[in-house]
């Protein structure tokens, strides 16, 4: 096993991507030509084209953290252990929140659909088990948990092997991509799958026919596998990091050009979807996402490696509050698109609003109960040893323990 001290830029890197999504489903109902569960009766360019930017790297941020906290847990217990960790801390709370979490987002959606019942009458449609959108059924926002648990069983064989001195060969040719920009070569599978199945295979989040995203989302997250299993990757993405912020400026350019200009390759040749330049063109979107992950890593681990007092509590709450975050954001925001504000008045009011309103169900409702820190991911509570009374205490050495990353 490897040493696996902490790494606190990984932290912080996770909850501003869980930030960010916050950030990002808040704005969802003031979206142009994109509806959502509960909308606006006006919309936003500005909000709109702020959650197209955070949407370039939000989730593969995720994804490719995902993989660093894999190799965490891997590295410190058996393939076994690993995969019955990841089926409690994953599969639990996706059934938690499929039976409890999501259904009020889908009821909301359903009563401006015209639906007259209580939300009541509306819950035993759940177990009709017709997928949403047709049916009432979803994972809605936990797409990301499912997700996840499957990538990490099907690589659970891998992870295991990775962390053994029988691939210890192999973590060392790793090093040829820390050389030069060598790292960058990572992209390559991703946007190469991508290019040539998206068109075929449009993104649809129900795992069992999301052909394009399933591979390419999983690839994320065995580049953060590898490059924690590698540290000279990370020395890499630190070192490479104004040249990879500079790539996703130039390219979140181009794109947001070729969009508000709705210029594109048909503007050019009629038959652009026969011809061999439809992939580079496509592989533009991918490439442009993981310039921005790179970049996001590399600053992190030079800028943001320092602990402050809150980081353990935010830790532990970060995993249960994206549980929560999006069911609480519609049931507000179903209220706050009825009134008369501005579009900023509201979207400020939602985000404040839905930020507190998760913590403080979290803080009273979640973490100080072993049932519900067990339903939501939490690891369990620690149990208080009191020391025997003695007149005489003895004073003890205070024991030097590596700390753990939260992976909870």
């Amino acid at each position: 096993m490897q040493p696996t001290n902490r790494q606190t830029y990984l932290d912080w890197l996770r909850i501003a991507a869980i930030f960010g999504v916050l950030l990002f489903h808040s704005a969802r109902p003031f979206m142009v030509d994109d509806p959502w569960h509960v909308n606006n009766a006006t919309q936003s360019n500005v909000l709109t084209e702020f959650a197209f930017w955070l949407s370039r790297f939000r989730m593969h941020l995720l994804f490719f953290i995902s993989g660093t906290v894999s190799w965490f847990m891997v590295s410190k217990k058996s393939a076994r252990g690993f995969m019955w960790l990841r089926f409690q801390r994953l599969f639990i709370p996706l059934l938690v929140g499929m039976l409890v979490i999501v259904p009020p987002q889908i009821y909301m959606e359903r009563l401006n659909q015209g639906f007259k019942g209580n939300f009541w009458h509306f819950y035993p449609s759940i177990f009709e088990m017709r997928p949403y959108p047709h049916g009432n059924t979803s994972w809605h926002h936990l797409w990301f948990i499912a997700y996840l648990l499957v990538f990490d069983l099907l690589l659970t064989p891998f992870f295991g092997w990775a962390v053994s001195p029988k691939a210890k060969g192999f973590v060392e040719k790793l090093k040829f991509f820390a050389r030069g920009k060598n790292v960058y070569l990572l992209m390559l599978p991703s946007a190469t799958w991508f290019s040539l199945t998206v068109l075929k295979y449009p993104m649809t989040g129900d795992l069992v026919h999301d052909y394009c995203f399933f591979v390419y989302w999983m690839l994320f997250l065995v580049a953060g596998f590898i490059c924690m299993l590698q540290p000279a990757l990370m020395d890499s993405l630190e070192r490479n990091r104004r040249f990879s912020l500079g790539m996703a400026l130039v390219m979140m350019g181009f794109i947001n050009y070729l969009r508000w200009n709705n210029v594109g390759l048909s503007t050019w040749v009629p038959d652009w979807d026969q011809h061999w330049y439809l992939y580079p063109y496509l592989a533009r979107q991918p490439l442009n996402s993981w310039f921005w992950v790179f970049a996001l890593i590399g600053y992190g681990k030079k800028y943001l490696n320092r602990k402050v007092k809150v980081m353990d509590y935010i830790n532990q709450a970060i995993y249960p509050f994206y549980i929560l975050h999006q069911t609480v954001i519609v049931i507000i925001a179903w209220y706050v698109v009825k009134t008369n504000d501005t579009i900023g008045m509201k979207y400020g009011f939602i985000v404040i609003t839905s930020l507190c309103v998760s913590m403080c169900i979290y803080h009273v409702f979640i973490k100080p109960f072993a049932l519900t820190r067990y339903l939501f991911g939490m690891r369990p509570l620690e149990k208080k040893v009191q020391a025997p009374v003695s007149e005489k205490p003895v004073p003890q050495p205070t024991p030097q323990v590596a700390p753990e990353l939260v992976v909870s």
